[in-house]
């Protein structure tokens, strides 16, 4: 070999690994990022609160009797706490930055047990619980306690006070448990409608069609479709498939079912051209064997072929998944933007990623929810990564 062929091929070998290291470096940057500025707010409690927070006003009648209950062991010097009505509060900081005063403790005889509901007598479950953010003491005979002058102010205003008018609290709120729903919703209702069809279509085009103009046609169209932006396909569902569904739906406005139809749309080029091409890769022995020994043409393909190309019809959902998980342009118009803890599929609602968009767009952005919602969304992908490569693998060594 020439030194001139040595050199070139030398180049192209440091540029293939300049290339590969570049893209391994900006994903690693991106993981990076997204778990720094994520990590900290990751908890169950996000996973499982409503966004919004529910408000209580509680009122109580005079007490005559305090706890006078010490001060526990295992509070820290950040809770400030009342041994006359034996409740700890602590100053911290709400999910989207904001300060807030939460109850980190309060003792099984706290006089605050005997608090009622001010707006639904009925109510006997009523009560302040540990997590419990306190908004306002009002009384009657001095100023409000309000959270901005901090939980110690607080605490101070009750040790001074034997009875107060009311006083308002409130759930913590910020949590992703609709989105996260609604994102689930999502992936199993477009995966029922796309994944069919697809797949019946690629088993056309690669098995049952012939070589003719329009079938190349329909290929032509499928591959641009690929490569039309979403925000197209978002408009689509806007005009067409929100007012079907609330002409044939309970739905009034844009809905689950309309934000699935779009994604459908989004998702077919991706499944038709991945399962096509896990159908080219069976070896055509295959079908020659299967035709010899009897079988007509579509038993060959459904119980020869079709079961060979499984691992890439696999992949093709996992694609389909994080494509479902990662698309907003489209959803913003097909589901709108409003973040709902009551999830409905005939209502609005959010997915994870249209959240993450909603916190962007807000004055300051919440970069790091929006990191910890992307962190969930990284580590759901992953998870299904994992159980479709297991399921693939326990296929093949079956199938072999």
């Amino acid at each position: 070999m020439s030194n001139k062929r040595k050199r070139i091929d030398n180049l192209l070998k440091g540029i293939t690994y300049f290339s590969a290291s570049i893209a391994a470096i900006i994903l690693l940057f991106i993981i990076i990022f997204v778990f720094k500025n994520g990590f900290g707010l990751l908890n169950i409690d996000l996973i499982t609160n409503d966004y919004h927070a529910k408000f209580y006003n509680g009122g109580i009648e005079e007490v005559t009797e305090f706890s006078k209950t010490q001060r526990p062991s295992h509070l820290s010097d950040e809770d400030y706490y009342s041994e006359k009505w034996g409740i700890a509060l602590r100053d911290d900081l709400d999910r989207e930055g904001k300060a807030m005063v939460i109850v980190s403790y309060i003792s099984e005889d706290s006089p605050l047990y005997q608090i009622y509901d001010k707006n639904n007598d009925d109510n006997d479950e009523f009560m302040i619980e540990k997590g419990n953010l306190i908004s306002s003491i009002k009384f009657e005979d001095k100023a409000s306690a309000l959270s901005v002058y901090g939980a110690q102010h607080m605490i101070q205003i009750l040790n001074e006070s034997n009875q107060f008018r009311e006083i308002v609290f409130s759930s913590l709120g910020g949590g992703i448990r609709g989105s996260l729903i609604t994102t689930l919703y999502i992936i199993g209702i477009t995966l029922a409608i796309a994944l069919p069809i697809g797949i019946f279509s690629a088993i056309y085009l690669n098995e049952l069609s012939r070589k003719n103009k329009i079938n190349q046609m329909i290929r032509s169209m499928i591959e641009t479709l690929t490569g039309v932006p979403s925000i197209i396909y978002g408009l689509m569902g806007l005009a067409v498939f929100v007012p079907l569904t609330v002409k044939y739906t309970p739905a009034t406005s844009a809905n689950l079912i309309s934000g699935s139809l779009t994604l459908a749309v989004i998702l077919l080029p991706v499944i038709i051209k991945a399962t096509e091409e896990s159908l080219k890769v069976v070896p055509d022995d295959y079908r020659q064997a299967s035709l010899a020994l009897g079988a007509n043409r579509t038993q060959t393909t459904f119980k020869a072929v079709l079961p060979s190309a499984l691992p890439g019809i696999l992949t093709a959902t996992i694609l389909s998944i994080g494509r479902i998980i990662g698309e907003s342009a489209a959803l913003i118009f097909a589901i709108g933007t409003a973040v709902k803890d009551n999830i409905t599929i005939f209502g609005r609602s959010t997915t994870l990623s249209v959240h993450i968009w909603s916190l962007m767009t807000d004055e300051p952005a919440n970069i790091e929810l929006a990191s910890t919602i992307a962190l969930i969304i990284l580590v759901i992908v992953l998870l299904l990564n994992l159980i479709v490569k297991l399921i693939s693998h326990q296929y093949l060594k079956k199938l072999a």
